[in-house]
């Protein structure tokens, strides 16, 4: 069962008005469960077993050609990196650029910040945390995109402090 057949399926489902649907073959299972029938959330929670790993192979054999670009990128990007002090993520959470979808972003790449400016909002478990800067500086680099997820300690932004 491929991702196409997935999706159907969770339409199908939610279509369908039921409240949960398993599917099972040999090598795959599948529940899909909503909350309430009738209701647009659809939760899925495959469960995939393989019995043959021969999917995997052609990924492991390309993986070392992408590890090997992979170092000559970083340290070319570390050397010009390394001038710049990073703004780190305090929580694990959701990172916006701005306060609300209507307004304006908290800075942007040129931006002259001083230390306890706000720079963005984290979202964590409902509650969206101002993020200040430590430091003062010019933002050089915004290493995050706009509602995407972030891990404690994950660089968020670079700052030129001279």
């Amino acid at each position: 069962m491929d991702i196409k057949d997935i999706q159907n399926l969770i339409k199908f489902v939610s279509k369908a008005e039921v409240s949960e649907v398993k599917y099972k073959t040999k090598d795959f299972e599948i529940t899909i469960k909503t909350p309430l029938a009738g209701s647009d959330a659809v939760y899925a929670q495959p469960a995939v077993y393989h019995t043959a790993p021969q999917a995997a192979a052609p990924a492991q054999v390309a993986a070392p050609a992408a590890q090997a670009a992979a170092p000559a990128e970083k340290a070319e990007a570390a050397s010009d990196d390394s001038k710049y002090v990073a703004i780190k993520s305090p929580m694990i959470g959701t990172f916006y650029r701005k306060p609300s979808p209507d307004k304006d972003v908290f800075v942007n790449v040129g931006d002259e910040i001083s230390a306890g400016k706000v720079v963005c909002v984290i979202e964590a478990m409902k509650l969206f945390n101002q993020i200040d800067s430590e430091i003062s500086g010019k933002i050089v680099k915004i290493l995050v995109d706009d509602a995407t997820p972030v891990e404690y300690d994950q660089p968020l932004f670079l700052v030129d402090p001279s």
